[in-house]
């Protein structure tokens, strides 16, 4: 029986060595602002907000034209957390 994951843990990779991590709860809501907001202005220098579902009350903006790579990481529930 496949599992589902809890949520997916995105890793953004931006200019410079700096790397993000962002939760989304579904891979849909995942593509939905991967699509909608950056993908559109992928060369663009304006900031674009990146969602910070788990953490109320902070933001997190980045220049689409900045991110060099992304990768997206199921997390289910029965993970083990670990720190790289």
């Amino acid at each position: 029986m496949p599992r589902t994951p809890s949520e997916y843990a995105v890793f953004i990779m931006i200019a410079g060595g700096h790397r993000e991590e962002v939760r989304f709860a579904t891979i849909q809501d995942f593509q939905k602002w991967y699509s909608g907001e950056l993908v559109p202005k992928a060369n663009a220098t304006d900031f674009i907000s990146v969602p910070i579902k788990n953490i109320q009350g902070e933001y997190m903006v980045v220049r689409p034209s900045s991110i060099l790579a992304i990768r997206v990481e199921p997390v289910f529930a029965s993970s083990v957390e670990r720190d790289y």
